[in-house]
């Protein structure tokens, strides 16, 4: 990654939390103020029905012109833009009308346009007797609410980019974390031949005469690091499609490790139980090689300290291969068991947890297949379950 995207990367995060803060507030303000509408709107209309009805059961001499002169005020304070015309269309009267228009006279054509600027809004009302139409326009109640919509639509807005701020840091938390682990793999499987190789070449220096098979070690070294090459070089294309035995696989596998698994103190053996070279899958037999060795050196890992034994179990159940690796090791906590095929899952110090990450991926992206830890009270049992060669056919 560049050095000028790391600090961004950094403040992810604390951006992500301000975001969210603000997401908080600005909710907390809409309830607020649509409470609050609704509560003016409630008290107003209280009012306007105390009003018509203290007039009607009025007593006194002009009591119901009284009623209706304090409700036309009461509507007039709601800040409704009211104007009324004759039946020629004459403008009559007005109130609550925009600052520019208060004052102009009533027959200014400028107001004639608010009204029917009104009218597109509201049809007016007809007074059936006078003949008269009151034209009216919204309460500022509707612009607050508009406000209030939009507010909501910023809102989400900014949901969608503390999401998309979110996500994006953390795919690129994870691809740093993936290419660093890669990174140590591959120096990791490449560790082991060039030391063997550096062992040839001192006994070389030190006899004038090279000892037997030395050139079958030699090529079997150069032989692994070409294998750990081809690894890395399929990781992002299509796994190839080859006949491949998994009896032969596991053989091949527990060949490699076991002349280097400990013989004296905490004794580890690796057990292969096969019936013979197959059963048979298509797929490619470089990454399988490579997802069964991540499983017996996770297994490996397991038993570091302690006395053990590992067994490969290859079979074959209903119309699917199974490889079974397992191990009698301490096995895998529940809070692990969750996360336990992420990426920079480990139970190791200092390890990066790639290998049963890029495990699942080859058996379930490359080859459409699946790899699970088996439930158990003891050990781990990792099991890699394949379609059948003739399935795919």
């Amino acid at each position: 990654m560049p050095e000028r995207r790391r600090p961004l990367g950094r403040l992810a995060p604390t951006a992500a939390v301000l975001l969210v803060a603000l997401l908080a507030g600005l909710s907390l303000g809409t309830a607020f103020l649509v409470a609050r509408h609704f509560g003016d709107d409630a008290r107003s209309m209280s009012r306007l029905y105390s009003g018509v009805y203290s007039g009607l059961n009025s007593s006194q001499p002009g009591g119901e012109a009284d009623a209706l002169l304090r409700l036309g005020e009461q509507v007039r304070q709601l800040g409704m833009p009211l104007v009324v015309t004759d039946s020629s269309g004459t403008v009559t009267a007005a109130d609550n009308l925009p600052a520019a228009l208060r004052q102009l006279p009533l027959e200014d054509l400028r107001i004639r346009r608010f009204v029917s600027g009104l009218d597109a809004g509201n049809p007016p009302l007809l007074d059936s007797l006078s003949g008269q139409r009151i034209h009216y326009g919204p309460l500022p109640a509707k612009g607050q609410l508009t406000a209030l919509a939009v507010l909501q639509a910023f809102i989400i807005l900014m949901m969608v980019a503390v999401a998309a701020l979110a996500y994006r840091s953390g795919m690129s938390a994870e691809r740093d974390r993936l290419w660093v682990a890669m990174a140590r793999e591959a120096a990791h499987q490449m560790g082991t031949p060039l030391t063997s190789l550096q062992g040839w070449i001192e006994v070389l220096r030190g006899r004038p005469v090279p000892p037997a098979n030395l050139a079958e070690h030699l090529a079997a070294d150069a032989e692994r690091l070409d294998r750990v090459a081809k690894r890395f070089e399929r990781i992002g294309n299509p796994a190839r499609r080859e006949p491949v035995g998994l009896g032969a696989l596991a053989a091949r596998v527990a060949d490699y490790f076991r002349p280097r698994l400990p013989q004296h103190a905490n004794r580890i053996t690796l057990r292969v139980d096969a019936p013979g070279a197959g059963p048979v899958v298509t797929g490619d037999p470089v990454l399988l090689e490579w997802t069964l060795e991540a499983l017996v050196k996770n297994a490996i890992d397991a038993l570091q300290g302690r006395q053990g034994a590992i067994t490969i179990r290859v079979g074959v159940d209903r119309s699917q291969a199974e490889l079974r690796v397992s191990d009698d090791g301490p096995g895998v906590s529940r809070e692990m068991r969750r996360s336990l095929f992420e990426p920079g899952t480990s139970s190791k110090d200092g390890g990066w947890g790639i290998g049963l990450a890029l495990a699942r991926r080859v058996i379930e992206d490359g080859h459409g297949g699946e790899l699970i830890l088996e439930p158990g009270e003891r050990g781990a049992t990792f099991v890699i379950r394949l379609p059948l060669a003739d399935e795919r056919s």
